[in-house]
């Protein structure tokens, strides 16, 4: 029996040797040449121990001083973004016939570089962790929202992510963002640029493009899209404006999408659960939808009820 099977296996690492000889972009076996997954993961959860340092344990340490647990999570991280740094340089043209030399060079510089900018994450951090209390009636605590809130983890990832991309990091970024998208249902594209005091409310669901831009003190709830009006241009679209600037003081309900490169959502605006937006918004307005209308049918004996729904403010804040 086992000498059947070691005959079939043998036949089927035949055929699929075989399958990948055909030069296709799924054939090519660079293991090391591609960035490793698993330890860019590792870093998101070390940079978080770094962003909190009271907060989440390193178990490598059974006596915890706040020195000897930075210095050895810092030297941890530099080491291994610059080693995923350098594979990843090597997408770009400027550095795909490079040598070792020149791409170490350059992937320590734009590692040192990242992690000047650390201070900067963890103050709008803060803001972030204000603003889901502050916004939250359910919140019990800051901590509780720092442990278990998969808008702020979402958020938290983003802001690193987008340091990176801002450094001109290929790659890496993306795989942070959509980890955190697989993790939280929340897809942040490491592109957007996000503003402080941003609070995601419950989260699933939520997609922010790349070329988004938010201000300062929104909230956005699950199910929204700021998104693009299209896509069918592809490549073509690349390095385009395609995604909507929301300014500051703005508050997205469930389920609304807000789409195009040109639509500005002003200061102050409120946008009711549903909206499909395409345009811009003026300033201090409130957007929703019109006389909703329920349909009851209780009873198969009587007719179909219809009653229409007042534009009340408990029809507009529902969530």
């Amino acid at each position: 029996m086992a000498h059947k099977y070691e005959e079939k296996i043998h036949g089927l690492v035949d055929m699929l040797l075989n399958d990948y000889k055909q030069e296709r972009v799924i054939d090519r076996i660079q293991t090391f040449e591609h960035p490793d997954k698993e330890a860019i993961i590792k870093m998101i959860y070390q940079l978080r121990n770094v962003i909190y340092p009271g907060y989440f344990k390193n178990h490598q340490f059974k006596i915890y001083t706040v020195r000897n647990n930075i210095s050895m999570l810092l030297e941890d991280i530099i080491f291994n973004l610059s080693k995923q740094i350098s594979i990843v340089l090597r997408y770009l043209p400027d550095y795909e016939n490079a040598c070792t030399e020149k791409l170490t060079e350059k992937s320590e510089e734009l590692t040192f570089d990242f992690i000047k900018k650390l201070p900067k994450i963890r103050e709008y951090i803060e803001t972030d962790v204000d603003a889901a209390f502050n916004g939250d009636p359910a919140a019990f605590n800051k901590d509780e929202i720092i442990f278990s809130y998969p808008g702020l983890f979402a958020i938290l990832v983003n802001r690193i992510a987008h340091e990176l991309h801002l450094l001109g990091v290929p790659l890496i970024p993306r795989i942070m963002t959509e980890y955190a998208h697989s993790e939280t249902g929340i897809d942040i594209h490491p592109g957007a640029s996000i503003g402080k005091y941003f609070f995601i409310d419950h989260g699933t669901g939520i997609v922010i493009g790349e070329t988004t831009s938010i201000g300062s003190n929104v909230k956005i709830y699950q199910g929204v899209t700021l998104g693009a009006l299209s896509t069918r241009g592809g490549q073509i679209l690349k390095n385009k404006k395609r995604h909507p600037t929301i300014e500051d003081n703005v508050t997205i309900y469930s389920g609304a999408s807000i789409l195009g490169g040109e639509t500005v959502i002003g200061k102050n605006v409120v946008i009711g659960g549903n909206a499909f937006i395409t345009r811009s918004v003026p300033a201090g307005a409130r957007v929703s939808i019109k006389n909703p209308e329920l349909r009851f049918n209780y009873d198969p004996k009587n007719p179909i009820e219809t009653t229409e729904l007042e534009q009340s403010d408990t029809w507009f804040y529902i969530i």
